[in-house]
């Protein structure tokens, strides 16, 4: 058996994968202390953004396909955030068992104080970074996901 051995490009990339891992360690850590103090975590301010962000209501398996996580991840977190009254479900007149995800007032408001909380943090991680560089790197991530997705054979309905 031969050995592989990784292009220049592919050995940059491996690098980037790996710094991106530890960024995602990173900001998951930075985002639970940030939002500690309005009963959240990462994961259900990355829930909730989901939702307050979206055009229009979705079910949990479209969330979590958009997010780029398992839906019974995500679903676990619906549930939890539920219970705590951040979330609602709504009947979905295109399928009878996957219900609309939906915030509540007090979900809105938990997405609302959360985002005024990470303006200053944000602002500050951005300082000396131009906008333009940060722009040029979303780009690159994003063709990564859209590589990764067509190598996974990701679709709407996968979910």
């Amino acid at each position: 058996m031969t050995e592989k051995r990784r292009t220049p490009g592919g050995e940059a990339l491996t690098d980037l994968v790996l710094a991106v891992f530890r960024l995602n360690g990173r900001l998951l850590t930075a985002g639970d202390r940030l939002v500690a103090d309005l009963g959240l975590t990462s994961a259900r301010w990355q829930v909730l953004g989901s939702i307050a962000l979206s055009p229009n209501l979705q079910p949990v398996a479209w969330l979590a396909r958009n997010m780029g996580l398992n839906r019974q991840g995500v679903q676990r977190i619906v549930n939890e955030m539920r219970e705590d009254g951040l979330v609602e479900l709504r009947p979905n007149p295109h399928h009878r068992r996957a219900h609309l995800v939906a915030l509540t007032n007090r979900g809105e408001e938990a997405f609302a104080a959360a985002s005024r909380l990470q303006a200053p943090w944000v602002n500050a991680l951005a300082k000396g970074i131009s906008a333009e560089e940060l722009a040029k790197t979303r780009g690159l991530l994003s063709t990564l996901c859209e590589r990764l997705d067509q190598e996974l054979g990701k679709s709407r309905d996968d979910d």
